[in-house]
């Protein structure tokens, strides 16, 4: 379980900055959101092993080839409408409203962050793992790790809302970058 514990703490990390992004443009806190956000990186990220696990060898060969595109792709989108925005905002104090937040923004983010899982996930079908306690353990701690995210995000945006949107989307963006440059060999 050490292990797997281990394994969980590194696939989580993603979803950690995402979620301090999130709530570094989430003003007034809203503690459910906080909770939702949590809710589905850890559900992605407890999903995507197993569908790794009962895929097997065929799955990864298609989709591990192109994961660090993808993830780059949806980063480099969000994290640059992160930047167009923070830099479009106001002086004043800005209020997020219920359009604001959007479910399929959470989905698009939940899977990008969890497709490194997929791929944990075959790996652990190779190590006979028990997958239930595993997958169990990696998506609490992705859940923890998360909701301490977006209340650090919000901390953090409170006193610099608009360079904090700013450099939300740039954090993105370089998480986007840095996943090629290893994919390609250039970043150890």
């Amino acid at each position: 379980m050490l292990q797997i514990l281990i394994i969980a703490v590194g696939l989580s990390l993603d979803a950690f900055a995402v979620s301090i992004c999130e709530g570094l443009v989430m003003k007034p806190i809203i503690h459910c959101r906080a909770v939702l956000i949590a809710l589905f990186f850890g559900g992605f990220q407890a999903l995507m092993p197993v569908v790794g696990w009962f895929f097997g060898r065929w799955f990864i060969n298609f989709i591990e080839p192109a994961a660090p595109w993808i993830t780059f792709v949806l980063f480099l989108v969000i994290g640059g409408k992160m930047i167009i925005d923070g830099f479009r905002a106001k002086d004043r104090e800005i209020k997020e409203t219920d359009n604001d937040f959007h479910i399929k923004k959470l989905l698009i983010l939940s899977l990008a962050t969890s497709v490194d899982a997929l791929v944990a996930g075959v790996t652990l079908g190779f190590l006979s793992v028990r997958i239930l306690p595993a997958v169990t353990l990696i998506g609490g701690v992705t859940f923890l790790f998360s909701l301490s995210g977006v209340y650090l995000g919000h901390l953090i945006g409170m006193k610099l809302h608009k360079a904090a949107t700013v450099t939300g989307g740039i954090v993105l963006v370089l998480i986007g970058i840095q996943i090629v440059l290893e994919h390609i060999g250039l970043f150890p």
